[in-house]
């Protein structure tokens, strides 16, 4: 199926400038001559995994996401578990819920093969993340590279920094601001649940329990999240559109249809209510602003020049 893309203008420029700005230790020309093919590599592989199940570019993106809000972009979230430490795969926010591992080996395997011990498994994670929301349909941005991989992973960090679909507005904007980020930035990065699922037992209380939610919007998720059972039965987060990377998370929580509880707390009385609406009646705005957000939270604490390591497998330390 043809997407037709809401959010692939007005923006290029505003992230050269903040490129620029951005850590300077990263260049999005970084494998230029070391891997060339290192882009069109990533983004054939990531292309073909959304053309098979369009969910994969929400966990994709996600798992970019999951891995930069501990301790940095650093490729942690996918290590495994071993004798010195407790990985990230196993906290409550990731077990049984990130996907995606497989695309990430399978792009690894062709760039070893290509270019032996020179593409990080982080700057895998980001140029992914990107590419997902192209294939779905969304915007592009430059992406800095040079990123290199950590040797360790933390198991309590993934559980105390990564936000839960159960804060208040006020806990959200914690959440962020704590990783650099401002309420603004906040809100339009959670704009990517505009695409992906959610998992019964973490929208549960709030399409049974609260009252800033549509009716008819809470019958229909009831039917496919029982009040005592299917904890692992899925849901678009994103009830109109959920194929597309567009705007329409916004208009949903204009709607009172927002899935999970912090989801719907950007839209409840608050403080960031008058972006929501403006999101959601502009999506030049939202795509230019994501995209935006996105540059910067792709320059969380990177590990660069002698730091980390270039994994040769991600799921385990050279």
């Amino acid at each position: 199926m043809a997407l037709n893309s809401r959010c692939n203008v007005f923006f290029f420029s505003v992230l050269f400038c903040l490129l620029a700005i951005a850590s300077a230790q990263l260049s999005s020309d970084f494998y230029a001559t070391s891997c060339p093919t290192a882009l069109s590599t990533i983004k054939s592989a990531v292309k073909s995994a959304v053309s098979k199940e369009r969910r994969m570019g929400a966990s994709l993106l996600r798992l970019h996401f999951h891995d930069c809000f501990v301790n940095g972009c650093d490729a942690s979230v996918l290590l495994d578990d071993t004798s010195s430490f407790t990985g990230e795969k196993s906290a409550a926010a990731n077990v049984n819920s990130l996907r995606g591992f497989d695309v990430i080996d399978d792009i690894k395997s062709q760039l070893e093969t290509a270019c032996p011990g020179t593409v990080s498994c982080a700057d895998i994670l980001a140029v992914a993340a990107r590419d997902s929301v192209v294939a779905l349909g969304g915007s592009s941005w430059t992406v800095g590279l040079g990123r290199r991989d950590s040797t360790t992973a933390s198991k309590d960090a993934a559980t105390n920094d990564i936000p839960s679909p159960q804060l208040d507005l006020s806990d959200l904007i914690s959440a962020f601001s704590n990783k650099g980020f401002t309420t603004k930035e906040m809100v339009v990065l959670s704009g990517a649940h505009t695409t992906g699922q959610a998992k019964c037992q973490f929208f549960r209380g709030r399409i049974y329990n609260e009252t800033n939610i549509d009716s008819d919007f809470a019958t229909s998720a009831q039917s496919n999240c029982p009040s005592t059972d299917g904890d692992s039965n899925l849901s678009p987060l994103d009830v109109t559109t959920n194929v597309l990377f567009d705007n329409a998370y916004f208009k949903n929580l204009v709607n009172k249809k927002g899935l999970l509880h912090s989801d719907q707390q950007l839209f409840s009385g608050g403080s960031t209510d008058s972006q929501v609406t403006a999101y959601s009646t502009s999506s030049s705005t939202f795509c230019t602003d994501f995209a935006n957000a996105m540059v910067k939270m792709g320059n969380l604490s990177p590990l660069t020049g002698s730091s980390g390591q270039i994994r040769t497998n991600c799921r385990k330390v050279n």
